[in-house]
């Protein structure tokens, strides 16, 4: 059976702000992981998830500002994550939803348990990330 986390997390900022730290390698780097994302639907990438090594990540929609969906950690956990943008007043709410995971197998298993617990300090690092941007927008 497969397991999904889904969060949802309001940004004071909107859509256009949001996008850009879900999809500029030097803002991801600064709320979650070094990579080299670009929100091109095909693009193949790679996240350092650092002590659990170097995942390849494969773009299937990137629907500026609105939905960004990706394959994570082919080979390894192959798990989607899917990041909707949904405009709410003079900001955001992101929507993650992070499924596949294999509840049949003790890696599926251990990813689901320390994802579940990780994904809500990690989108709560967004705002600060965009905040102290000047770049953006």
């Amino acid at each position: 059976m497969m397991k999904a986390i889904e969060l949802s997390q309001y940004i004071p900022y909107p859509p256009k702000k949001v996008w850009e730290a879900l999809t500029t390698p030097e803002l991801i780097q600064q709320w979650w992981v070094k990579g080299d994302i670009q929100p091109k639907a095909g693009h193949q990438f790679t996240l350092d998830m650092g002590s659990f090594g170097v995942q390849h990540c494969l773009v299937k929609v990137a629907d500026k500002e609105i939905l960004f969906e990706y394959d994570f950690a082919i080979g390894v956990l192959d798990t989607t994550l899917r990041w909707q943008l949904i405009p709410q007043g003079e900001g955001t709410l992101l929507q993650l939803k992070h499924s596949g995971f294999n509840e049949n197998s003790s890696v599926g298993q251990q990813a689901f348990m320390g994802m579940r617990k990780g994904w809500p300090q990690i989108l709560s690092r967004i705002e600060t990330v965009i905040s102290n941007y000047k770049k953006i927008g």
